[in-house]
């Protein structure tokens, strides 16, 4: 299914070459095929490929990143996955919910689900670049799930999904704001706060996270990128006459 191809599996350092592999396999039994490695370690490897079995033309066309920037730059949704509790609060979805909304969200342009490193999962400024996060019930005494496992799980809910929903039709008026473009955007907002000393970069505690988590709640649209960018524009084009007109 076309939309399945929209749905990008990316894997964040993976420091074990067997679960590159293992992955790839997971992906293929449900139709998935769109694999990133971010700074994958030890891979290319002989262990990746057989573990991989018969999805070895899965791992072939394996995109190899060097950033997360360059694996989800043209995604308009990402979701991360997790098993612990945030100091700010996300969207949290469990896998069925997360694959009807990547299901939905395909029909928009490219989305991608962001696993971390096997022993640390996703840092906080992973974290920033998601919309959602996506928890996997399992026991409190030992919920750590082995990434293969949360993979195949998670990748499961996607192609059951795809067979249970009808997506729809009406293309949104305006396309989704992508990652790169809210980066872009997010590191704009950065400079012009420091500029109005609104942002104090000796102490800037939670702001900036804050301001990512509201931003990603409110999915602005290109349209309304161009006229947020516009504004920080105008007030940047302010502060350079204010900081003139001081000095004559």
């Amino acid at each position: 299914m076309a939309l399945l191809a929209a749905i990008r599996t990316v894997l964040i350092q993976p420091t074990h070459p067997g679960n590159v592999g293992g992955a790839a396999r997971a992906l293929k039994n449900m139709g998935l095929e769109q694999l990133y490695l971010v700074a994958p370690r030890n891979y290319p490897s002989p262990e990746a490929k057989a573990r991989a079995a018969d999805a070895g033309d899965v791992l072939d066309r394996a995109i190899v990143c060097k950033d997360l920037d360059e694996a989800i730059g043209a995604c308009h949704f990402v979701v991360g996955t997790t098993a612990r509790s945030r100091r700010i609060d996300w969207p949290v979805l469990d896998p069925s919910a997360c694959a009807i909304r990547l299901f939905e969200e395909a029909t928009q342009g490219p989305v991608a689900v962001l696993f971390g490193q096997e022993r640390r999962g996703l840092t906080n400024a992973e974290l920033d670049r998601c919309h959602a996060l996506v928890r996997i019930p399992s026991s409190p005494a030992y919920p750590s799930l082995n990434l293969v496992c949360a993979v195949q799980i998670l990748a499961y809910e996607i192609y059951r999904s795809s067979l249970a929903h009808s997506p729809p039709t009406a293309s949104p008026a305006e396309p989704p704001a992508s990652d790169e473009e809210m980066v872009r955007f997010y590191r704009h907002l950065e400079d012009v706060l420091r500029a109005t000393e609104f942002l104090d970069p000796a102490n800037p505690r939670l702001l900036l996270r804050r301001l990512h988590r509201l931003f990603n709640r409110a999915r602005p649209d290109q349209n309304e990128i161009n006229i947020l960018r516009g504004i920080l524009t105008s007030i940047e084009r302010k502060l350079g006459k204010l900081d003139r007109n001081s000095t004559e």
